[in-house]
């Protein structure tokens, strides 16, 4: 019998799974070790109280740890520019550290992207007072971002020059409540409207083997883009999801990406190719991974990456299940959350799997774009991803959030997919 493996992982004190990584080394029988700057998150497994605000700093603690790593794993963003410096110092296989740190800063990758001829969007960098002219250029509308925030925080699509400085002024208020430097350049961005898909990978040696390509049924328009709906697999026409699947594998390429988990955003406009809107070098966030499951050993998102992470066989990365999908629930306005009322009737409905709410009542919760969470997720399958879709516009339409004492439905459209 062989030596165990070890892995640390690495999660910030936001992540949503850190349970869910553990039960997968669990159900793989590795060692884990979880690298943190939370509290205590869980019992029953080593820890490392590490700065990420000091990737340096915490990646020369965990290269030191006895016994050595086999491997180290990001969960999150704020994880990935430790993880690759860590796994440089201990010899381990990972990616470069300057291809990583283009993940995290959205001008550095456009950059990048623009260089390799990648399809993505027209794109100027502003500084403080030039959104304005620089929404001008481009042509309105236009989407303004933060260069290094994560789950939509701070982006704001704009239609005329009346909302470019406010706009601007709005999203270096929110670099501020994030730590970050007020007057740091910003994105603007073309606006690309049409549809929008995910694709969930892991890199091999420089090749993508696509594990999902899901399916947004909800259409992301601005003025702020929330995520609701995510469906798999994808309803698109064969020819369009390699157009996707060939779109990630040349971003990353152009990055430098070559090992490990990748998410892909993707536009597809209705008449032309599909665009590229950014790509990480982790899995899907929140707790979306518990909507895919692989094989007839219905293994976990989180046990695909461990094995590719520790070099072990992957058995079948083919769906566990016909159709699968997830509703995110957005918080509907910023308060304290009072509750969030018909679970019970959700649970009841047919294809309902689960539902996790993820924020406990009594706490503050931020809407977007100042936040970057979300209320919590409801689990659905089904026979195809129509019925899966429809199923989780039910649930959203059950579920009333209370905030503040008063009662908002969730912003989830009623109708039927199409």
């Amino acid at each position: 019998m062989g030596a165990v493996k070890r892995v640390v992982i690495i999660a910030a004190k936001e992540s949503y799974r850190i349970g869910e990584f553990l039960g997968a080394a669990s159900l793989l029988r590795i060692d884990a070790v979880v690298a943190t700057d939370a509290a205590p998150p869980v019992s029953g497994w080593r820890q490392v109280r590490i700065d990420l605000s000091d990737p340096t700093g915490a990646a020369m603690k965990i290269a030191t740890l006895e016994p050595r790593p086999d491997a180290v794993l990001a969960i999150d963003d704020q994880g990935v520019i430790v993880a690759a410096e860590a796994a440089a110092a201990l010899g381990l296989k990972h990616n470069a550290l300057e291809a990583v740190k283009a993940t995290r800063d959205k001008l550095v990758m456009r950059d990048l992207l623009q260089d390799a001829g990648v399809s993505q969007p027209r794109y100027r960098a502003a500084r403080p007072g030039e959104v304005a002219a620089k929404a001008e250029e481009l042509g309105y509308p236009v989407v303004v971002k933060p260069r290094g925030l994560s789950a939509s925080r701070g982006v704001i699509r704009i239609d005329g020059p009346l909302q470019a400085l406010p706009t601007e002024e709005r999203v270096r208020a929110i670099l501020t409540d994030a730590g970050r430097h007020p007057e740091a350049r910003l994105l603007v961005e073309e606006y690309i409207p049409g549809a929008e898909v995910a694709l969930e990978g892991l890199l091999v040696d420089g090749d993508l083997e696509v594990l999902a390509i899901i399916d947004k049924p909800e259409p992301l328009e601005g003025p702020y883009f929330e995520e609701t709906l995510y469906t798999t697999p994808s309803r698109h026409r064969p020819s369009t999801q390699q157009a996707v699947t060939s779109l990630a594998a040349d971003a990353a390429a152009a990055l430098g990406l070559h090992s490990g988990p990748i998410h892909a955003e993707i536009r597809i406009p209705a008449e032309s190719e599909p665009v590229l809107v950014e790509i990480a070098a982790r899995s899907i966030g929140g707790l979306c991974g518990r909507a895919l499951t692989f094989g007839l050993p219905n293994e976990s998102l989180e046990v695909m990456i461990l094995r590719s992470a520790l070099g072990l066989p992957t058995i079948d990365t083919s769906p566990a299940r016909p159709a699968t999908g997830v509703l995110m629930l957005p918080i509907p306005a910023t308060g304290t959350l009072t509750d969030v009322e018909g679970i019970e009737k959700v649970l009841a409905l047919e294809g309902i799997d689960d539902v996790q709410i993820t924020i406990p009542k009594g706490r503050r919760v931020v809407a977007l774009p100042e936040g970057d969470r979300y209320l919590g997720f409801v689990f659905a399958s089904g026979a195809d991803p129509a019925t899966v879709e429809s199923t989780l516009r039910k649930a959203g339409n059950t579920l009333t959030v209370a905030i503040d004492g008063e009662d908002i439905r969730p912003p989830v459209a009623a109708g039927d997919p199409g």
